[in-house]
């Protein structure tokens, strides 16, 4: 197992993934003060061949071809099924068909990122604010269109609570040997290539900056192992 206390960025993917809408308690002002409005919620569209809602079970289940888009975050799988238990807790699972992969996309053109996810499932729990995304799992980080920062194995597990970003071996990494394998470069070349893309913006305007790679079709093949 790896842990990770960094990729700050990361924390936008893994709060969005499964799109659940979690409610926002506000505090109490005093009656004088005027109360700060609150952040608006990013609008979550969910795109699919067929949904099945049960109400009884506070569960709902969408197939074929989804494509769920929360802001500027975007999943791919083959099916998603979302419930919420007795005590308003959610979770989510999204799947895919063998051979595929679910596929996670969060831009963050304010630093020049692009973080992509790829596993054969993802699961969020909610009650305890992780995400799992689980089986030849992969979280790779652009900036200005390049790739910077990469991890892989056979589980990527991020806990909101706490900010620790895990990998874990098995059977079912793509890596020799089932291991986890990190890459990350130097702070120096990732501070060097965001100033090169606000250098573009600045002179090319913001068209022309490089964002990463176009998003994946409705659920991303399985890349080939890694030798």
């Amino acid at each position: 197992m790896i842990q990770y206390q960094t990729l700050r960025s990361v924390r936008l993917i893994l709060v969005a993934t499964i799109a659940l809408m979690v409610s926002t308690s506000w505090a109490q002002k005093p009656a004088t003060a005027k109360p700060d409005a609150p952040a608006e919620e990013a609008s979550t569209l969910i795109l699919s061949d067929t949904l099945h809602y049960d109400d009884l079970k506070k569960e709902s289940t969408f197939t074929g071809n989804v494509v769920m888009t929360r802001g500027l975050m975007t999943m791919n799988s083959d099916a998603l099924k979302l419930r919420e238990d007795s005590e308003g807790s959610q979770y989510g699972v999204a799947t895919v068909a063998p051979g595929k992969l679910v596929f996670i996309r969060q831009e963050r053109p304010e630093n020049f990122e692009v973080l992509e996810g790829l596993g054969q499932r993802a699961e969020y729990d909610g009650k305890n604010e992780i995400f799992d995304l689980i089986g030849q799992a992969v979280v790779t980080r652009y900036i200005c269109g390049q790739p910077f920062d990469t991890i892989s194995g056979q589980k990527v597990r991020y806990s909101q609570k706490t900010d620790v970003y895990e990998a874990f071996a098995g059977t079912e990494s793509s890596n020799p040997g089932g291991r986890v394998r990190s890459v990350a470069q130097p702070r120096s070349k990732t501070d060097a290539a965001i100033a090169a893309c606000k250098q573009i913006k600045a002179t090319s305007g913001s068209a022309a900056v490089p964002t990463g790679p176009k998003a994946a079709p409705a659920a991303a093949p399985t890349p080939a192992p890694r030798r």
